[in-house]
């Protein structure tokens, strides 16, 4: 099975309303390394590893968010960092 490292930079309201915690639930669901912080642009940035099915399936997720959440877009690419292990956290 094919393996996704990707780069992610979640655009729209998605401080302030759990965003983190959802996308960390998520990818945790999913058995997926990496992690996620708030940006002081107002973004979220995260960084993801996993089988690129369960990697897709939680960018699905995260195009629809938490509630109370909106994601205007998703910008990815390959992600430059070493590759995350262990579970998906939530940076500070």
């Amino acid at each position: 099975m094919a393996e996704l490292h990707l780069h992610l930079l979640i655009h729209g309201r998605v401080q302030g309303v759990g965003y983190r915690a959802f996308l960390q639930a998520e990818a945790q669901r999913r058995g997926l390394s990496g992690w996620t912080r708030n940006l002081s642009s107002g973004e979220v940035e995260a960084v993801v590893a996993g089988p690129a099915e369960a990697v897709e399936a939680l960018i699905g997720a995260c195009r629809k968010g938490p509630l109370g959440s909106r994601v205007d877009g998703i910008v990815r690419s390959d992600a430059a960092a070493p590759r995350p292990t262990g579970p998906f956290k939530v940076l500070r």
